[in-house]
C-alpha cells in the first residue's frame, strides 16, 4: 500500500476542485462510503458538520467526501483547505445528494429531500417543533434512515453535541448581553459586571442546565450578581457545586422571580422546554415591569421560548424593543461562533462515522449502540419516533423491534 502524502497544491477539473491523487489512499479492507455535505442556503446557519482536519482523518479511513463549493465559508474554512485534506469540492448538487451519507447542520429542506436518491443515511439536526408532516412523509418515501444531532447520546447517556452547543450558547449569551448594555447598541451605557465603587450588573438566569450553568459561571466571573431559577433542585445543587455559593438560587416562585426581574439588568432564558409556548415563565406583564433598556437573551427560543414577548430573530436582525426592553431571540446562538461550534460538532460526528464503518453498515452499528439509536427517528423509511407519529398522525414502529428482525 502506498504511503499517504499530503500535497500542498490542488488542480481544477471542470467545475470541480480536486485533491491530488496521492491523498486518496484507499483502505481496501474497509467499505468505502461516500459522504455529501451541502452548503446551507438558509442564510441563518454558518456551521458545518466536518472541519478540514476531520475530513483528512475520514479520508485516511477510506471515506470519499464531497463538499459543495463554499459550504465552509461561514466557519472560515476554505474550499482549498478541504481539497488539500482530501475532499472533492463540487458545484453539483447531484454529486452531493447521491452520496451514501448526507451531513448537514440545519434540517434538509423539502427541495433537498427531493434531490435524495433514496436508501441513504441523513445526519442533521431535527428541530422537531419546526417540521411539518410533509417533511417526514417525503423522507419516508425515500426510505431514508435519519439520525438527529438533537437526541443522539454517548455511552454515558449524554448528548455530546447538545452539551457543547449549550455550553457555547450559555457563555455567548452573557457576552451578547454585555454588548447590548453598552452605548454601541443603544443600551443603558453600562459595563457588564461593574467596577470598584459601582453596583454590579444584576443577572437573572432561568434554567440551571448546561446552558444556564455556563451562563452563570461566565456572568459571575465577570463580576455580576447572579440569580438562577429552576424547578429542579438537583440541577440547582449541581450548579452551586460547580460555581459556588456566591450565586443565588431558587425554585421558580412567581413572587420571588418578579422581585428579581424588577431590578435585573439582564435576564437569560435557558430553560429546557418541550412544546411551543407551553412553558411561558415570564409574562408580558412581568416584562412591562422590567427596567428600561434592560436586556433579555432567550436561549430557549428554538424550543418556543419562555418569554411571552419573545419571537425568533436572526443573526442579521437579532434584536427588537418591546416595552422598552431589548430582546435578543436568535435560535441558533452557537452559529454566532461558527468555527468553534463546527470543531465541536465535527469531533463527535467524525468519531461516529469511523465507529460505524467498523461494523460495515448502519444497521449493525445501531444494534450495539443504544445511545446512537436514541437519535434515530426514521429507519429505512419507517418512522420510529412515537411522539412525532402522534403529532402528525403517522404510524410509527419501535426501532429495537425493527433491528431485532434484521
Amino acid at each position: 500500500m502506498a504511503s499517504t502524502h499530503k500535497s500542498d497544491s490542488t488542480f481544477i477539473h471542470g467545475s470541480v476542485l480536486m485533491p491530488q491523487e496521492e491523498m486518496l489512499e484507499v483502505i481496501t479492507e474497509k467499505k468505502s462510503m461516500k459522504i455529501g455535505i451541502p452548503a446551507d442556503c438558509s442564510g441563518i446557519e454558518h456551521r458545518i458538520p466536518l472541519a478540514p482536519l476531520a475530513v483528512e482523518q475520514l479520508v485516511k479511513e477510506g471515506f470519499k467526501i464531497f463538499i459543495q463549493e463554499g459550504a465552509g465559508k461561514g466557519a472560515n474554512f476554505t474550499d482549498v483547505q478541504y481539497a488539500d485534506y482530501g475532499a472533492t469540492i463540487t458545484k453539483s448538487l447531484s454529486d452531493i445528494f447521491s452520496c451514501d451519507i448526507i451531513l448537514k447542520i440545519f434540517p434538509l429542506t423539502i427541495e433537498e429531500i427531493d434531490m435524495l436518491k433514496g436508501n441513504q443515511l441523513v445526519i442533521s439536526s431535527l428541530h422537531s417543533n419546526c417540521q411539518d408532516k410533509e417533511y417526514f412523509v417525503k423522507l419516508m418515501q425515500k426510505r431514508i434512515t435519519a439520525l438527529a444531532f438533537d437526541t443522539m447520546q454517548d455511552s454515558k447517556g449524554r448528548n455530546p453535541i447538545v452539551k457543547s452547543m449549550s455550553e457555547i450558547a450559555g457563555r455567548s449569551s452573557v457576552l451578547i448581553a454585555s454588548e447590548y448594555l453598552s452605548n454601541i447598541h443603544k443600551g443603558k451605557g453600562e459595563m457588564f459586571g461593574g467596577v470598584t465603587g459601582v453596583s454590579p450588573t444584576e443577572v437573572v438566569i432561568i434554567g440551571a442546565g448546561t446552558a444556564g450553568t455556563y451562563a452563570a459561571q461566565t456572568a459571575h466571573s465577570m463580576g455580576a450578581m447572579v440569580k438562577v431559577f429552576d424547578n429542579s433542585v438537583s440541577k440547582l445543587d449541581n450548579l452551586q457545586q460547580h460555581i459556588g455559593n456566591k450565586v443565588f438560587t431558587s425554585t421558580i416562585h412567581s413572587k420571588v422571580l418578579l422581585s428579581a426581574i424588577k431590578t435585573a439588568d439582564v435576564i437569560i432564558g435557558a430553560l429546557k422546554i418541550y412544546n411551543k409556548r407551553s412553558n411561558i415563565v415570564i409574562t408580558e406583564e412581568m416584562v412591562m415591569q422590567m427596567k428600561k433598556n434592560s436586556v433579555i437573551v432567550d436561549i430557549s427560543i428554538d424550543q418556543g421560548g419562555i418569554f411571552e414577548t419573545g419571537k425568533p430573530t436572526t443573526h442579521k436582525n437579532p434584536v427588537f424593543l418591546k416595552h422598552g426592553v431589548i430582546h435578543y431571540c436568535v435560535p441558533n446562538i452557537a452559529s454566532r461562533v461558527a468555527r468553534t461550534a463546527s470543531y465541536a460538532i465535527s469531533n463527535v460526528i467524525a468519531g461516529e462515522l469511523m465507529n460505524m464503518q467498523q461494523y460495515g453498515n448502519i444497521t449493525q452499528y445501531l444494534k450495539i449502540n443504544p445511545g446512537t439509536r436514541k437519535g434515530v427517528y426514521l429507519y429505512n423509511g419507517i418512522l420510529t419516533d412515537e411522539n412525532i407519529g402522534v403529532i402528525h398522525g403517522i404510524f410509527s414502529k419501535d426501532l429495537d423491534l425493527l433491528l431485532a428482525a434484521m
